[in-house]
């Protein structure tokens, strides 16, 4: 008999057996059946709990394929730099932090650009008279490219002299030659290392601060970037019981391998709450921030085709993937530009080629710009394309700009993915994007822009790369938990799996997709529990 049964839903079950139902009932967090309400009806005893879920649309719960959990957390504590429309809102937000924060680093909150006029970057100058005393280093949104007030530059030993690493830039004034303040991806470790660490229990109120944003948008899987550190944290949150979302931890490829976990996908930690299985590593950096690696120069900055990460210059990425892969581990490799995804593409070639076979399933965290022709590799090496859709509507708003509408064509091409019967996935980057999934599949739907449903762009940018809802509700469902070896416990409500759900305000099938976006998570389910109302 039943623990728990729903009923008088609405509910796609993204089961192609059985696709729609009225009612799930629930045993040990476990789904018994699906069906209609008088066949699940059965189901019920007297200690049976029974929600009604009011006509109301229900879904597997969602699954992220890509977040960086404890920054999230973090700088839900911070400013909202990324909203400020100027450079002169920007300084006056840093302001109004240095003024609570004096003294200590100021490293909470990010910044965009490209949602100033004109789209210049900001500089140290424009910080330095609002953070004397205080040292001031603030990512991107993208992660990839920082800015450093001089105080925190004179306390990592930066200076003119400073030579850029491998894989990194340090950007200087044209002119003069003096430093901006601003740092490009391996360079942003010249400062980062710096910084005091978070303490353990910073880490820990950090992701429980991330987990109940979570819930709230119906999410009940994350796939996180994660550390050995993280995992502690994580691990305490399970003895606590205190995690609310089942999490797939990608480690970062080049931790030794004698103090990693065992690559164990068939094997969870705390009853299905944590798994491992996978490591990440990065091939370039950003569209944003003009070090994502393309085979041609950047139209607004011809002087430059990216970088390449300093880990795939100096060979070690293939390195640790050979044995990485040799050892049981999947690979999960950042690639943005075109080059960077063909150059990790003929990497996998060559691991299927000298190691012995195995059910990989490879993952290229973003696949953004890909050269027409790799399409068809991805489909036959395997390859998962774990992308973000809200990605697409923060940069094609200065895409063509950066790259030229040739290149924009094969850019997010998420309908071309799937007409080339590649496995693809979604999720967010959160913090870097909106961590709501609902946001993701309105991009995706829609390839608008919020606010620009207007007439003279109802059709979204590129509008030839739409894809259906039905198809994005599988991208946040299924193919996440295929992409982290789960889809045998997860990812749809059949009968044996996992009872995790989230409940709409709306039936996202039969609405306008302008009003996608809008839509609200009123109920997350894990394991047959509800986790959150609202």
């Amino acid at each position: 008999m039943a623990d728990a049964v729903f009923m008088n839903g609405r509910i796609w079950t993204v089961d192609r057996d059985n696709p729609k139902a009225e009612a799930v009932a629930v045993k040990s967090g476990r789904i018994l059946e699906a069906g209609s309400n008088d066949k699940i009806k059965k189901h019920i005893v007297s200690e049976t709990k029974v929600v009604d879920l009011k006509g109301r649309l229900a879904l597997p719960g969602f699954i992220d394929n890509h977040t960086h959990l404890i920054t999230g957390g973090v700088q839900l504590a911070g400013a909202a730099l990324r909203e400020a429309k100027s450079v002169e809102e920007f300084a006056i937000l840093l302001r109004h932090m240095a003024e609570k924060n004096r003294g200590r680093w100021i490293t909470e909150g990010s910044w965009d650009h490209e949602n100033w006029e004109g789209g210049k970057l900001p500089s140290r100058e424009l910080i330095d008279r609002h953070t004397p005393d205080t040292p001031v280093f603030l990512t991107r949104t993208d992660g990839h490219m920082a800015l450093a007030n001089s105080h925190a530059l004179k306390l990592a030993g930066v200076t003119e002299k400073t030579p850029a690493p491998p894989g990194g830039e340090i950007v200087r004034d044209p002119k003069t030659g003096r430093l901006t303040g601003i740092l490009k991806d391996e360079a942003m470790g010249l400062v980062n290392r710096k910084i005091p660490p978070l303490t353990e229990e910073e880490s820990a109120d950090a992701a429980r601060s991330a987990l109940k944003e979570a819930s709230k948008y119906g999410l009940t899987g994350i796939q996180d970037m994660s550390t050995p550190d993280m995992l502690k944290i994580y691990r305490t949150l399970i003895d606590r019981g205190e995690l609310t979302s089942r999490l797939y931890c990608r480690l970062p490829l080049g931790t030794p391998f004698d103090t990693l976990p065992e690559p164990a996908q068939e094997k969870g930690y705390g009853n299905e709450m944590i798994r491992t299985g996978s490591l990440k590593a990065f091939a370039d950096g950003s569209l944003g921030s003009s070090t994502a690696l393309f085979s041609l120069p950047y139209h607004h900055a011809p002087e430059t085709c990216g970088l390449a990460s300093k880990e795939l210059l100096e060979g070690l990425l293939e390195k640790n993937a050979m044995e990485a892969d040799k050892r049981g581990w999947q690979l999960s490799i950042h690639a943005i530009g075109d080059k960077a995804n063909s150059v990790i593409l003929d990497l996998f070639e060559r691991i299927i080629r000298d190691n012995p076979p195995w059910d990989r399933r490879f993952r290229i965290e973003h696949a953004q710009h890909l050269d027409p022709g790799d399409f068809a590799r991805f489909k036959r090496l395997g390859v998962i394309a774990c992308v973000q859709p809200c990605h697409l509507t923060d940069d094609c708003r200065w895409m063509e700009k950066s790259i030229g509408r040739e290149r924009c064509r094969t850019s997010y091409a998420f309908r071309t993915f799937l007409d080339n019967n590649v496995r693809m996935c979604f999720g967010s980057d959160w913090p870097v994007a909106s961590i709501n999934p609902l946001h993701a599949i309105h991009a995706a739907v829609t390839r608008n822009i919020p606010g620009e449903e207007n007439p003279a762009n109802r059709g979204g940018r590129f509008p030839e790369e739409r894809i259906t809802v039905q198809e994005a509700v599988e991208c946040y469902t299924i193919n996440n938990a295929y992409a982290s070896f789960g889809e045998k416990i997860k990812g749809s409500l059949t009968a044996g799996k996992l009872a995790d759900m989230a409940v709409l305000s709306d039936d996202i099938f039969t609405i306008a997709p302008k009003r996608i976006r809008d839509v609200r998570v009123e109920m997350t389910i894990l394991g047959g529990k509800v986790i959150y109302e609202g």
